[in-house]
C-alpha cells in the first residue's frame, strides 16, 4: 500500500491514509439493470461499458495505479449467442475508441486472458492499443478477456510441468513467486480491493489466487448504476480496515 499524496479533487475519504494501488472489479448486474427497464440485455451491457469508462477515468484521477475489469469469463461463452455476439461487438468497439476515449490520460491499457479464443479482428485491435498506450505512465488499465482463473492456474500449472519435464526448472525451485511468475498477471500487484456490485457474494473465478488476501467490497448497486461515490465509499471502508495478513 501507499500513501496517496497528489493534491486531488473532494473524494469523500482521507487522501492522506492508505489507499489501493490495485483494484479489481467484478462488472456484474448489467442484463438486471436492462430488464427492470424492459431493454435487450446487450443494451444494459453497453451502459455498464460506459460506466466502465468513468470508472477508468475517476481512478486514473485520483491516483489509482492499476485497475482490473472481469470483462468477460471464460464462462460467458455459455450465454445466448446473441448475447455473446453482443459482447463481442461491443469489445470490439471498446478497444477501436479506446485512445480516443482515453485521449490525455496517459493510462494504459493490457489484457489478460486465453485471448486466442477471441477473434482474429479482436485480437488485432488488442496487439494494436496494448502497442500503442505500452509507454503511457498513468492508470494501468487491465482487461480480463475470456478469462477463468481456474484455468489460468491449471495453465500455469502445466507451463512449470513442461518447463521442468524439458529441464528448464528444477521441480524444488517451485514456490509461490515462482508459481505467481507463470500467471496471466506476471508482474502485476495482487489487488488490495475487489469490488463486486449487483448483490451477489461470490468471486465467480475472477483472481482466486491473486485475491488471497484482497479486501472485498460487496454492493447491491447494478453495474450500469454504480458511481464515483460508490468507489469513493469503497475506498473509505478499505481505509477503515486493518489488513494483517494472517498475522497480528
Amino acid at each position: 500500500m501507499r500513501l496517496f499524496r497528489k493534491k486531488a479533487k473532494s473524494t469523500g475519504f482521507d487522501n492522506s491514509l492508505n489507499v489501493p494501488v490495485h483494484i479489481a472489479v467484478i462488472m456484474d448486474g448489467n442484463g438486471r439493470w436492462a430488464a427492470k427497464r424492459g431493454l435487450p440485455r446487450n443494451a444494459g451491457h453497453r451502459e455498464g461499458a460506459n460506466t466502465l469508462k468513468r470508472l477508468v477515468k475517476e481512478c486514473n484521477a485520483i491516483g489509482i495505479k492499476y485497475l482490473t475489469a472481469y470483462a468477460f469469463s471464460t464462462e460467458n461463452w455459455n450465454r445466448p449467442k446473441e448475447e455473446v455476439d453482443g459482447l463481442m461487438d461491443l469489445l470490439l468497439e471498446f478497444l477501436r475508441n479506446a485512445e480516443k476515449e482515453l485521449a490525455g490520460t496517459n493510462i494504459r491499457i493490457s489484457v489478460i486472458g486465453d485471448t486466442g479464443k477471441l477473434s482474429e479482428e479482436i485480437r488485432k485491435e488488442i496487439r494494436r492499443v496494448v502497442a500503442n498506450t505500452a509507454a503511457n505512465t498513468g492508470l494501468n488499465l487491465i482487461i480480463a478477456l475470456n478469462y477463468g482463473s481456474r484455468c489460468e492456474i491449471a495453465a500455469a500449472a502445466a507451463r512449470i510441468a513442461k518447463d521442468a519435464k524439458e529441464g528448464r526448472l528444477d521441480p524444488e525451485d517451485v514456490d509461490e513467486e515462482l508459481f505467481s511468475s507463470y500467471l496471466y498477471t506476471s508482474g502485476i500487484p495482487d489487488p488490495d480491493l475487489v469490488i463486486r456490485p449487483s448483490g451477489e457474494y461470490r468471486l465467480s473465478n475472477f483472481l482466486l489466487w491473486q485475491s488471497s488476501y484482497s479486501e472485498l467490497w460487496f454492493s447491491n448497486v447494478l453495474w450500469p448504476d454504480f458511481s464515483k461515490e460508490h468507489l469513493y465509499q469503497a475506498i473509505r471502508d478499505y481505509q477503515h480496515r486493518n489488513r494483517r495478513f494472517g498475522g497480528l
